[in-house]
C-alpha cells in the first residue's frame, strides 16, 4: 500500500532527495517549498504523514506545527538541523509527533515514517 508523505521545507534539493529516497519504498512524495503552500497542500492532499522543517523563511516551524493541528491529526515529524533538547521539546509540545536531526540515515527516516503511519491507522480504525 503506497503512503501518501507531504514534506514542507524550504530546501529544494533535500526535498528532491527525500523523493529520491523515498519514493522506490512505496511513498507518493509531495513538496512544498513555502509555509502557506504547504498548509494548502496539507488540505488539498490529506497526506499520511507530514514532514516538516523548523527552519522555515517565512514563519517559524512550531507554529505552522501549531496551525496543522489547528484543523488536522496527521502525523507531524519535524526533520531539523537544530539538535537541541529545548527546540526538541517545545516541537513535540506544538503537536509534533516525533523528532529526528539532520542529516538521518535512510533506513531510520522510513522507519519513522512507517511508525507514524501504523498508529494513525490504527487510531483511525478504533474510532
Amino acid at each position: 500500500m503506497v503512503s501518501s508523505v507531504l514534506v514542507i521545507d524550504n530546501d529544494v534539493a533535500l526535498t528532491e532527495l527525500l523523493k529520491a529516497t523515498l519514493e522506490p519504498k512505496t511513498f507518493d512524495v509531495h513538496t512544498a517549498h513555502e509555509v502557506e503552500e504547504g498548509i494548502n497542500a496539507v488540505h488539498r492532499i490529506n497526506p499520511d504523514v507530514i514532514v516538516l522543517d523548523l527552519n522555515l523563511p517565512e514563519k517559524d516551524g512550531s507554529q505552522v506545527c501549531r496551525d496543522i493541528r489547528a484543523f488536522s491529526d496527521i502525523p507531524i515529524l519535524i526533520l531539523s538541523v537544530f539538535n537541541n533538547p529545548g527546540a526538541i521539546a517545545q516541537a513535540l509540545d506544538e503537536g509534533a509527533d516525533d523528532y529526528l536531526i539532520k542529516p538521518v540515515r535512510n533506513g531510520v527516516l522510513v522507519a519513522h515514517l512507517k511508525k507514524l503511519i501504523r498508529r494513525s491507522r490504527r487510531a483511525q480504525v478504533s474510532l
